[in-house]
């Protein structure tokens, strides 16, 4: 019998979605499972997307450009310039099947095979799954969570660097961790990727979700990069459209994008049905965002004020995104979050987090850790913090 390859078996399972067997088995015993595991937010989607779709929907559903359409296109560029005040060439930005092909597309034609893309660790679980792919090795550089999970200096990161380094990769605001990284910390990692002549590539996907009153600085932003940077953005959270799977890729690298076409050309063209919609998302009110922020901030507020007051539970502040990186008393964070659902609930409830342990490159990280995405209103959050605290007085690998 024909095998899998190696790369095949190699590929990381997704800490977010590898207890969904268990999650199943739960609700088929009549167990209420709440999802705190995956970052699909409950806002809904804007009106705007579904009118421009009936409104502008065509005889027959062509294949796009393999760049996107055009009038997307242009669109974006417009909003890039208003949002950011960066202006674009026609070829600077790629429309993307979400953001995770941006990255994919950005991995592969940043690197050859065996070459290493370095990642401030915990990092999102995905981009271990996309390096994989690639044939890309990530070198993770630890955070702390008693700094907040601050990106680590330049001088930590570039002794990091070697022979076989081509990219940085940045996320923010930051999935998993919630930290917003600076303005000085980014310029900090755009200087060393000059000094070394790698690509820093930016995912900036949850840039509207930011509870400091200051937007992060983009890495379009950062004087001097244009040959460097490359931005990873996705409608998916802004926009309330995962299942749009619509994202983008820009950079000002003539010849990156030139090679990165060529990876548009053979899958074709991005998501047609939902370009038509974006366009129209495009045009929601700045009060969209507005609304958007206010209520994950009291989310936010009330996750921070539950798990803090949790005996032997560490919650670091966050400010952007929505996710907690949690520290818990617990032995291991695949059997906490596996034994919440296969052994424990509370008054017929229980709650599904992320394990920590697939944040990190480095092995024995995070296993007291867990990702916790506060995508659900406020009275399920309350009751996904009732089940937590009465699990961690029963559980039976508690350490504290």
């Amino acid at each position: 019998m024909p095998h899998s390859s190696q790369r095949a078996l190699a590929a990381p399972q997704s800490p977010i979605r590898k207890l969904v067997p268990f999650a199943d088995a739960a609700k088929g015993r009549g167990i209420d499972v709440i999802h705190l595991n995956i970052g699909q937010p409950d806002i809904a989607s804007p009106k705007e997307f579904w009118d421009a779709v009936i409104r502008n929907h065509p005889r027959t559903l062509e294949y796009s450009h393999s760049a996107g359409n055009a009038s997307l296109r242009q669109k974006m560029r417009a909003t890039y310039e208003h949002m950011l005040g960066v202006r674009l060439g026609e070829g600077d930005l790629m429309v993307t099947t979400a953001a995770s092909e941006a990255l994919c597309f950005a991995m592969t034609a940043c690197c050859d095979a065996g070459d290493e893309i370095i990642i401030p660790e915990p990092l999102y679980a995905n981009y271990l799954g996309f390096a994989s792919v690639s044939a890309v090795r990530i070198v993770g550089v630890p955070s702390r969570i008693e700094d907040n999970f601050a990106i680590p200096s330049a001088e930590a990161i570039e002794g990091y660097i070697t022979p076989k380094t081509r990219a940085i990769v940045v996320c923010n605001p930051n999935n998993p961790t919630g930290a917003i990284h600076s303005r000085a910390e980014m310029e900090a990692l755009g200087k060393l990727c000059l000094k070394h002549d790698l690509f820093l590539i930016s995912d900036e996907v949850y840039r509207e979700f930011n509870y400091t009153g200051v937007l992060p600085p983009s890495v379009l932003q950062l004087a001097g990069l244009e040959q460097h940077a490359i931005l990873i953005d996705s409608v998916s959270k802004r926009y309330s459209l995962c299942g749009a799977r619509l994202g983008f890729l820009v950079t000002k690298n003539a010849e990156l994008m030139g090679s990165m076409m060529r990876f548009a050309m053979a899958r074709l063209s991005p998501p047609g049905l939902a370009q038509l919609g974006v366009e129209g998302a495009l045009d929601v009110p700045e009060s969209y965002f507005g609304e958007m922020r206010e209520e994950y901030r009291a989310r936010r507020d009330l996750v921070v004020e539950r798990l803090r007051a949790i005996p032997g539970v560490i919650c670091p502040p966050i400010d952007g995104a929505f996710y907690a990186m949690v520290r818990l008393p617990i032995d291991d964070s695949d059997r906490f979050c596996q034994w919440l659902l296969e052994c424990f609930d509370h008054e017929g409830k229980t709650v599904m987090l992320a394990p920590g342990t697939g944040f990190y490159v480095t092995k024995g990280r995070g296993k007291d850790e867990v990702r916790i995405a506060y995508v659900l209103n406020t009275a399920r959050i309350a009751q996904a913090m009732d089940c937590l605290e009465a699990a961690l007085l029963v559980y039976p690998g508690r350490t504290s």
